[in-house]
């Protein structure tokens, strides 16, 4: 009989130039890159992970909401972690001491805790967070492979600030889905994501240095949880600009530059979301019809919700309640 050779698929160019500085080679020593999304039991500390120094370790956060949920971690001393926000939430971050957010996250955000940055949340309901450990040799093959030229030192991320990117949120939900394909493809597919998502990490934020000059001072925390809970106090209401500026004390030109930095999106972007987030809640407990949810969320007209609708989730209001809600309904039989 004859036995089929293994025939190993070929990795991204970045993580090969990393696993060459670090020692590493295809097929030998430690994984690579992730083999699937595993669950985290503690914050932060994914499974295995000791065992992988050479790798993307990819791990999932979750918490189901019941009651605030405190966490911590030292830091981990040789891998960033970057953070990817699967599910809009509300949370307390703390890293290095220092308050980063205190308020509701959307889904999509990213943050970057630096090596031996010590990190500390409070999630106030229920969350779902993706989390990438990065060594350091794939930070800096990646930034050779975008910029073409050698870090001045290690390619060091130590801005712990959140923002908006659609590409990395994409990314996110592909990978967080990666362990329910099939074996073979799965791995394929995560170690290419992952990768994916360091490679444009790193393009943000060196090119975000590199604009610093220029760059906008961001609103002060008390600022934008003022702005958002306004937000979120006036959902059904016709508000604007003008109306959630007004609400932190700013113009509509100054708050708007501000807003965009601090979060990445613009305000009407923010509003827009929190609406179709809090429509999502309304249909998945069934209250009230399409038009109803529709006004309850601020939108003019039944037509004008289900247009926004499909292209913020994919799918009408009315289609998704039903998939929603038949995969909630218990099993009989």
């Amino acid at each position: 009989m004859t036995h089929a050779s293994t025939i190993e698929p070929e990795l991204p160019a970045p993580l090969q130039r990393g696993m060459r500085r670090s020692g590493a080679t295809p097929g030998r020593g430690p994984a690579p890159a992730p083999g699937f999304v595993q669950r985290e039991r503690q914050w932060r500390q994914p499974p295995g992970a000791a065992s992988r120094q050479d790798a993307i370790v990819v791990s999932r956060w979750t918490s189901d909401g019941d009651a605030p949920v405190s966490v911590s971690h030292p830091g981990d001393p040789e891998r960033h972690c970057i953070t990817l926000v699967l599910r809009s939430t509300s949370m307390r971050l703390v890293c290095g001491g220092k308050l980063i957010l205190d308020g509701r996250v959307s889904a999509g955000a990213i943050q970057v805790t630096a090596p031996g940055t010590a990190a500390s949340a409070v999630y106030g309901s229920a969350s779902d967070v993706l989390h990438l450990f990065v060594p350091q040799a794939v930070l800096d093959a990646c930034y050779l492979d975008q910029f073409g030229e050698e870090p001045d030192d290690a390619a060091r991320i130590d801005d712990p600030s959140l923002y908006a990117d659609p590409a990395l949120e994409r990314l996110g939900q592909g990978l967080a889905v990666a362990h329910s394909q099939d074996p073979g493809l799965g791995r394929i597919f995560a170690d290419s994501v992952a990768m994916a998502i360091v490679a444009r990490v790193v393009a943000n934020h060196f090119q975000r240095a590199a604009s610093a000059a220029r760059a906008r001072i961001a609103l002060p925390q008390w600022r934008l949880r003022r702005a958002m809970e306004f937000i979120d106090a006036n959902l059904a209401a016709p508000i604007g600009l003008a109306d959630i500026a007004r609400s932190t004390g700013l113009t509509r030109m100054y708050f708007a530059a501000q807003f965009r930095l601090s979060t990445g999106m613009r305000p009407h972007e923010y509003l827009v979301r929190r609406r179709i987030e809090h429509a999502q809640d309304l249909l998945r407990h069934g209250r009230g019809s399409m038009l109803e949810v529709a006004m309850h969320c601020g939108f003019r007209s039944q037509a004008h919700f289900t247009t926004v609708f499909k292209r913020f989730v994919g799918h009408t209001p009315y289609s998704w309640r039903v998939k929603v809600t038949s995969h909630a309904e218990p099993s009989h039989g």
